[in-house]
C-alpha cells in the first residue's frame, strides 16, 4: 500500500495496524492472545499462513494494541478469484473467525478498519464468520448451525451417549472387519485425499487442492492428524482433525460409496471421539457447521448434537455486489448436478482451480 495503514477510531482507544505475520514474535504474541480470548483454531496465524501456502490466498490480519499490548485481533484472508471476485474473509476456508477483542469498542474499530483495508485492496466485501455483527453490517442468520458437545469419560460411556438408533449403527460398524489408523505420513494423506475427494464429488462440489491439507498439517504439526477407516488395504472414510483448546475439530472428512454399506463413517467418528479424549486430552467435540435442515445437519443431530444457530456478518462496498460462494446455495443447484456427472479424475483435476476461490 502506498499510504501507512493506521486508522484511528477514538472509541477504541487503541492503535490499529496491519499485523506482520512474517515476524515470529508478532505471530507468537497473536497466538497467545487468541488462546487467552478463547478463540478458535481459525483465529490463529498458523491457519492464515497455512491457507496462503496451500491456496495462494494471502494471509492478512489487523491488530489493535494499547501500551504495546495486544487488545484486539482480526484474522483475514485476502481472497481473489476470477469467478467470485475479491474479498476479505475472516477466516478464509474456515467456519469461524471475526474479531477477538477486550471490549466492544475495539471490536468495532477492527471491523471498521477492515472496511478501509478492503477499499484499499479493491475488495468488494468483508465477511466475518463469528463475533458480534458490527453496526451497519448485514447479519446473515438462519442459514447454518454449529454442533458442539462434551466428550464422555470413557469409550463405553461415549457409546452410550449416542442416541439409540445411531448407537445401533455404530455397533454394526464395530462388528465389521474394519481397521482404524491415525497419523500424518504420506500414506495417511493419500488415503485422506482419496476419500475426501470422492465425498465432495458425490456432493457436487469442487475439491480443495491437496496442498491446502498438507500446509495445514505442516502448520499445526502435532495439533492435527488424520484418522482413516480401512477395509483391508482400501481406505473407506477419513478425516483431518485439528486439536485446539481442549476441543477436537474434525474439519475435512469424507468417505467413498462403500463407506455407507460398511458404516465406515460411523466407525470413524466414534473412533475419533475416543481418540480425542484418550490420546489428545480433549473434553469437547466440535462437529462443525451444516446448512440448516440439510442431510449433514440431520446426521449430526442423530449423534445427539444440538444445533446452535450461527450468525455471520457482511459488509459490501458501495456499488459492489455481494458474493455468493456457499455451495449449498440454491443458485448453485444446477451446477452441482452437472459437477456430479463429471468423471472423478476430471473433477479432481479441475476442482482445485475453482475451489481456491471458495474461501
Amino acid at each position: 500500500m502506498n499510504a501507512p495503514f493506521r486508522p484511528a477510531y477514538p472509541g477504541s482507544q487503541a492503535e490499529i495496524s496491519i499485523a506482520d505475520l512474517g515476524d515470529d514474535d508478532v505471530a507468537q504474541a497473536i497466538t497467545a492472545f487468541v488462546h487467552v480470548q478463547g478463540g478458535s483454531p481459525f483465529h490463529l496465524p498458523a491457519w492464515l499462513i497455512a491457507v496462503e501456502r496451500g491456496t495462494g490466498q494471502r494471509a492478512r490480519g489487523i491488530v489493535a494494541t494499547r501500551d504495546g499490548k495486544i487488545v484486539g485481533w482480526l484474522p483475514l484472508t485476502l481472497v481473489h478469484s476470477p469467478l467470485f471476485g475479491r474479498a476479505l474473509v475472516s477466516s478464509g476456508f474456515a467456519v469461524d473467525g471475526g474479531p477477538l477483542a477486550e471490549d466492544t469498542h475495539i471490536a468495532e474499530g477492527l471491523a471498521r478498519a477492515a472496511q478501509e483495508l478492503a477499499l484499499r485492496l479493491s475488495c468488494g466485501e468483508v465477511e466475518l464468520r463469528g463475533g458480534e455483527v458490527p453496526a451497519g453490517w448485514e447479519a446473515i442468520t438462519g442459514k447454518h448451525a454449529g454442533f458442539v458437545t462434551d466428550l464422555a469419560e470413557d469409550d463405553e460411556a461415549q457409546l452410550l451417549a449416542i442416541p439409540r438408533k445411531q448407537r445401533a449403527e455404530v455397533r454394526k460398524s464395530l462388528k465389521n472387519d474394519l481397521t482404524v489408523t491415525v497419523g500424518t505420513k504420506e500414506a495417511d494423506r493419500v488415503a485422506h485425499y482419496a476419500c475426501y475427494a470422492a465425498s465432495v464429488h458425490n456432493l457436487g462440489t469442487p475439491v480443495f487442492p491437496r496442498s491446502l491439507f498438507d500446509a495445514v498439517l505442516r502448520g499445526f504439526d502435532d495439533r492435527a492428524d488424520i484418522l482413516t477407516v480401512w477395509e483391508g488395504e482400501q481406505p473407506l472414510a477419513s478425516v483431518l482433525t485439528l486439536y485446539h483448546g481442549g476441543t477436537a475439530f474434525p474439519f475435512w472428512g469424507g468417505g467413498v460409496w462403500r463407506a455407507r454399506a460398511t458404516r465406515a463413517n460411523e466407525r470413524m467418528y466414534y473412533a475419533l471421539m475416543c481418540h480425542a479424549r484418550a490420546e489428545r486430552d480433549c473434553t469437547h467435540f466440535d462437529f462443525g457447521r451444516s446448512k440448516t435442515g440439510s442431510g449433514p445437519y440431520n446426521y449430526k443431530k442423530n449423534w445427539g448434537f444440538e444445533p446452535e444457530p450461527l450468525a455471520y456478518a457482511r459488509w459490501t462496498a458501495p456499488d459492489a455486489e455481494a458474493r455468493d460462494v456457499d455451495p449449498t446455495s440454491d443458485a448453485f443447484a444446477r451446477k452441482i448436478e452437472l459437477w456430479k456427472r463429471l468423471p472423478l479424475p476430471v473433477a479432481n483435476r479441475l476442482g482445485p482451480m475453482i475451489a481456491r476461490g471458495l474461501a
